[in-house]
């Protein structure tokens, strides 16, 4: 008989627990919005893209390269500015500088060589001197 009551109330313990579902996540920090939120910002509505990464302009070629991806570089008025701006922290015209930009990304015509990707520089966010330990670029002088 006790074997009985023992399995019966253990059958209804079980039976009766809760089924816990997770919880969605409510913070706001971690919380997407959708794109046609109210709550957007304008800078969020605008289809720009932030990207940080190493910058070079030498030759008529500009290079963004993130830490992802390696972008040409559209050379153009907004172009030429960061560059000027960058030309305070390179000591030789090849190196590069670790800048923070707004863009727009577009795939290169197919009619053309290079990068798969091109930016479009819209904002210019910061600019500093790139890190030289990190500095991979082997230079070959004559002497």
């Amino acid at each position: 008989m006790k074997k009985v009551l023992l399995l019966l109330l253990s059958v209804i313990v079980l039976s009766s627990c809760k089924n816990d579902s997770k919880e969605e996540n409510t913070n706001p920090a971690t919380e997407k919005i959708d794109t046609d939120s109210p709550e957007r910002t304008e800078k969020q509505s605008d289809g720009l893209t932030m990207l940080k990464g190493d910058f070079v302009y030498y030759a008529d070629a500009a290079v963004l390269q993130t830490h992802r991806e390696v972008y040409a570089v559209v050379i153009d008025e907004k172009m030429h500015e960061l560059d000027d701006k960058a030309k305070k922290y390179k000591k030789d015209p090849t190196d590069y500088v670790t800048v923070v930009v707004r863009g727009k990304i577009t795939p290169k015509p197919e009619n053309e060589e290079g990068w798969p990707y091109r930016v479009e520089i819209k904002e210019i966010v910061d600019i500093t001197a790139s890190d030289p330990e990190s500095n991979n670029v082997v230079k070959l002088e004559s002497k």
